[in-house]
């Protein structure tokens, strides 16, 4: 009598707890002051806010998307208020709306940069978790040149980990030929999980102007067109290390979800979609128990593994 039911969905993050694994992804959900206007927000597991720089930063030149068959590219560049408009402005204003730990993600043009950014960020109450991308294929001179190499990769984890006491999660490049190589790496210099994938590297060409149709001539590709390479990523990643991993690209339904989860991942981002529906999040978490039930999966904790 008087048991507490135990919640199916609830998930565990590098130790943080989480209602459900659903987490709108960096760059797809700003800092989750719009999509609040549209629904109570503290139904997600967290959400990862747009990618915060040590500088406000304009981003690339438009346009900067383009439309691609089953998903989109994007070269928005981490256009950002910078880390200290962040803490000022943006940190106070979420505490109204959303009452849960926050994944801070945060990118750079240099190893210093990354630090001083996390640094700042790990003294925030509001941070559960400091999602550090070496990945952005958008951005000339920073992002993906850490991510592709794995010396660099590890270089920038044991630099934040020293700086920080929050468990940092690697967020990882598709880009590249070997990931579970540099998944490794980032867990053999502290990693607390790993984070993947990030877009994949794209271009579209407009047959009239006979010229690339982005500004930034590539972009990262995402959207259901990039789920089964994300998913096979995963599955070599959870292999390959020991830590959590948090698997993204492509999801859209609450099956995508289940998928991933029983590809190894502890919890799962959401990006393209909600910039399709912005109720997409919502729909997969009101949805996952039937998805469940259907399969017979009890709860998520059953699939780990």
């Amino acid at each position: 009598m008087g048991e507490v039911r135990e919640n199916r969905l609830g998930v565990t993050l590098c130790g943080v707890e989480l209602d459900n694994p659903v987490i709108p992804a960096s760059g797809t959900f700003g800092y989750g002051k719009e999509f609040a206007e549209l629904y109570d927000i503290n139904i997600l597991g967290t959400f990862s806010f747009k990618g915060t720089t040590k500088d406000p930063r304009l981003g690339n030149p438009v346009p900067r998307i383009a439309e691609a068959a089953s998903g989109m590219l994007n070269a928005v560049g981490l256009q950002n208020p910078g880390v200290d408009h962040v803490i000022a402005h943006e940190l106070p204003e979420m505490k109204a709306f959303f009452h849960k730990p926050v994944m801070a993600n945060v990118s750079g043009f240099s190893v210093d940069d990354y630090v001083y950014t996390c640094e700042k960020l790990d003294k925030e109450p509001q941070v559960g978790w400091l999602e550090v991308n070496v990945s952005c294929p958008n951005v000339h001179g920073g992002g993906m040149s850490f991510g592709t190499d794995p010396k660099a990769a590890a270089e920038v984890t044991r630099a934040v980990k020293a700086v920080t006491a929050k468990p940092v999660i690697l967020k990882l490049s598709p880009n590249v030929t070997d990931i579970a190589e540099i998944a490794k790496a980032c867990e053999a210099a502290g990693a607390d999980g790993i984070s993947l994938i990030n877009t994949l590297l794209g271009m579209r060409i407009d047959l009239k102007t006979r010229k690339p149709i982005l500004a930034n001539t590539t972009g990262g590709l995402s959207g259901p067109a990039v789920f089964p390479v994300a998913l096979r990523m995963v599955y070599q990643v959870v292999r390959a290390v020991s830590i959590p991993v948090v698997g993204m690209g492509g999801i859209s339904s609450a099956e995508d979800v289940l998928e991933m989860m029983m590809a190894g991942a502890a919890a799962v981002e959401v990006g393209a979609a909600n910039l399709v529906d912005p109720f997409a999040c919502k729909k997969i978490i009101e949805e996952l128990p039937a998805a469940m039930d259907k399969y017979g999966i009890k709860t998520l904790q059953e699939l780990k593994g």
